[in-house]
């Protein structure tokens, strides 16, 4: 039986083992869309979010917003998701400045 703390075999495999496996993706059948709006739901279990283009951003739309895309994922998922566009946004930013996020905020007055 070894005594060796796991952290200290894990540093003694080889480099290449450590590396992240590159996963391929075939995306020859995927269906692009446009979103300016998106819903977040869910159950205890999974997260279901609506994706739609609300035609009047500005205000409070006065018609439904049509949904034309919904993606359901469990939370690991949406974690893992939460963390890729939270670096993606945060690599954005600092290349070309902070996203103002508040719509009120980026209208220029005449």
């Amino acid at each position: 039986m070894s005594s060796e703390n796991p952290e200290q075999v894990q540093d003694q495999q080889p480099e290449a083992q450590q590396q992240r496996a590159q996963i391929q993706i075939d995306d020859s059948n995927v269906n692009a869309g446009y979103a300016n709006f998106c819903r977040v739901t869910g159950t205890p279990e999974e997260l279901i979010i609506d994706f739609g283009l609300n035609p009047q951003p500005l205000g409070i739309p006065t018609t439904p917003i049509p949904v034309t895309q919904r993606v359901i994922t469990n939370f690991y998922t949406a974690k893992r998701m939460l963390h890729a566009l939270s670096m993606t946004v945060q690599r954005h930013e600092q290349t070309f400045g902070v996203l103002e996020i508040d719509v009120q905020k980026r209208i220029r007055q005449g």
